[in-house]
């Protein structure tokens, strides 16, 4: 291969997502039973993704470089103004208990978390290398809320798939590397959502710059 084809079959999986793609993307997101709105900014995401919880709710916030960017973790989590799950977890043996966190986990109230790409025609792609997220997206949650970079748009599956490849998962296991000490991470499960059927249950809010994986 030459140097030249190698640059051409290179993409900038940071780059963001033009008006028009974001514009496509959302209008599909909603004709697949998915209310998405795309935010002014950062400041802006972040207030829009903590006016759909309750002060108080049950909720979980899953792993996720893009919550921690928007501070949007540690309000959940420290501020008292929610009934954060991950504190209920982090208070439970992991040895004696590991049904019951199972549970508590694939079913809170609210989840909140990001997602891996999601494509032109409206399908949202989550990989996980346990699965301990996908429960409370799937089914158990029953309000999914999903704060998304614009650069995780692509144009179909087979993108969403390369970007994945290519692009998350380095970076994925670097992050993991350091925060658990393992020698990396990988694609276990994959979890591609076609449509949702219950109305108003999945809230997606993009973010117009390069954040999270």
């Amino acid at each position: 291969m030459t140097t030249t084809q190698s640059n051409k079959e290179t993409k900038d999986w940071t780059q963001l997502a033009s008006e028009e793609a974001i514009e496509k993307t959302i209008s599909s997101l909603k004709s697949n039973g998915i209310n998405a709105v795309l935010a002014e900014n950062r400041e802006d995401a972040r207030n829009k993704a903590l006016s759909l919880i309750p002060k108080g709710a049950e909720i979980m916030t899953m792993t996720s470089v893009t919550l921690d960017a928007l501070g949007i973790s540690k309000e959940i989590n420290e501020s008292g103004n929610y009934n954060p799950v991950r504190d209920k977890l982090y208070s439970m043996n992991r040895e004696t208990q590991k049904k019951e966190m199972k549970t508590l986990g694939s079913s809170p109230e609210y989840v909140i978390g990001s997602v891996h790409a999601v494509t032109e025609d409206g399908k949202i792609m989550v990989v996980s290398a346990t699965g301990s997220q996908l429960p409370a997206y799937v089914y158990g949650s029953n309000n999914v809320i999903f704060v998304v970079g614009t650069q995780k748009i692509v144009e179909n599956i087979d993108q969403g798939m390369k970007r994945i490849y290519e692009h998350t998962l380095p970076l994925e296991s670097e992050r993991a590397k350091k925060a658990y000490g393992v020698p990396g991470s990988f694609v276990s499960k994959i979890l591609i959502i076609n449509k949702e059927i219950d109305p108003n249950r999945i809230n997606l809010i993009f973010v117009p710059e390069a954040i999270g994986f």
